[in-house]
């Protein structure tokens, strides 16, 4: 499916400094994966994919399968009444919005205060409504391609770059978020500051996402690398006053703590390299065995900025882990041959991930890794094969 959303909008013109309609709101604030997978599924569940079925944005708000569906999956109160309005109104008019302009849906006609739409692209449409997962990727795909297009992704690749050589502080934060703030009043329709401050860390975070660099909460820059967890809609909040009555402020901070804890982040990392591999990813003679052990290619100690980082893991057998990558079990001894081993090996594991259509990878975050742990400085659009290349070279000098 990656490939369907890379041809699509290879066909369209993004730019918003060309003002084509919708340009202005091309992302809001409540423009979240799990949000936009949840209203593109309502929108379905209106038109049933038919091409040329018109609806609008009020009839999706106030349609039985919102109402319905809304409290269960969100958790929020039942819409309907006055006291509730607030929380949904612009859920699907800002949701549309986004889909507008990536080409998705287009306007149709207008009927007094409410806008037509019907869907193009009800092939696209489905993939989102399948999954959060898949909303996130439409959503990668489709930022990078604006910001590319509106001449503004340079920035993002500068603020990356930086991160990756260990260079990066908080005034580069502010600096790319002064920028974005600037570009959005002088080529939209929307000024002052209060709305792109809004707006950033919607388009923003889905990029730090995944590329594994730290992200943009309570307007300042995470202490660490983005989570797509962090993306969705009702993360917790230890401010919110209306939290649940069976959880207690002090076990709501234990949680957000945990979840910013570094040792709880690679904890989650390592848990998940083990849930896409059922076996060890380097099939060789010491493969034999289950695959218990995640093994950090680029050692924890010396790269504590890589110890989070799926493409820096691989699940390996304890032979393989205690007598190969750690020769004599000293785990703080690192067989330079076998981590050539593990590097071409995880690359595979990756390219074939990402192919499968699966965003749990990401290509640049991988050269990243390596740019990282062999001090090398590989354009972020470097292929696999000429990663490979890379790799090789460095390690055969």
């Amino acid at each position: 499916m990656e490939v369907l959303l890379k041809q699509h909008f290879n066909q369209i013109d993004l730019d918003i400094r060309k003002k084509s309609p919708g340009y202005s709101r091309f992302m809001d604030q409540k423009v979240t994966p799990d949000v936009l997978r949840f209203v593109s599924d309502c929108i379905l569940s209106r038109t049933g994919k038919k091409l040329g079925q018109v609806f609008s944005a009020p009839e999706i708000e106030h349609s039985q399968y919102f109402k319905k569906n809304v409290a269960r999956e969100f958790g929020k109160p039942t819409p309907g009444e006055k006291s509730t309005d607030s929380e949904y109104d612009k859920w699907p008019s800002q949701i549309i919005q986004t889909l507008r302009f990536a080409g998705v849906i287009k306007e149709k006609s207008k009927a007094g205060h409410a806008v037509g739409y019907v869907v193009v692209r009800p092939d696209i449409l489905g993939y989102i409504a399948v999954r959060s997962q898949n909303a996130y990727a439409f959503l990668f795909h489709y930022i990078v391609k604006l910001l590319t297009d509106s001449g503004f992704y340079g920035h993002i690749e500068q603020y990356r770059d930086r991160y990756f050589a260990g260079s990066l502080d908080k005034t580069d934060f502010y600096e790319l978020k002064q920028r974005f703030e600037s570009f959005i009043i002088g080529h939209t329709q929307i000024k002052g500051k209060y709305e792109p401050r809004r707006i950033f860390p919607k388009v923003f975070n889905i990029l730090a996402s995944e590329y594994r660099i730290p992200g943009s909460i309570g307007g300042i820059m995470s202490k660490f690398p983005f989570m797509t967890s962090d993306l969705v809609y009702n993360r917790v909040n230890v401010r919110d006053k209306k939290k649940p009555k069976s959880v207690s402020r002090q076990e709501q901070r234990k949680a957000l703590s945990a979840r910013q804890d570094p040792v709880q982040r690679m904890a989650a990392a390592k848990k998940r390299v083990k849930e896409l591999h059922s076996q060890s990813e380097v099939q060789d003679q010491w493969a034999k065995g289950e695959a218990t052990q995640v093994h950090h290619i680029f050692p924890e100690n010396e790269f504590p900025q890589l110890a989070d980082k799926l493409e820096n893991l691989i699940r390996l057998t304890p032979t393989q882990h205690n007598t190969k990558a750690h020769p004599h079990n000293k785990t703080g001894v690192i067989d330079r041959d076998y981590q050539y081993v593990c590097l071409m090996e995880k690359s595979h594991s990756i390219e074939e991930s990402i192919k499968k259509g699966e965003f749990d990878y990401s290509p640049e975050s991988f050269i990243g890794v390596i740019n990282t742990g062999l001090n090398q400085k590989l354009p972020y659009n470097t292929s696999f094969e000429e990663i490979r290349a890379a790799i090789k070279g460095t390690y055969r000098n």
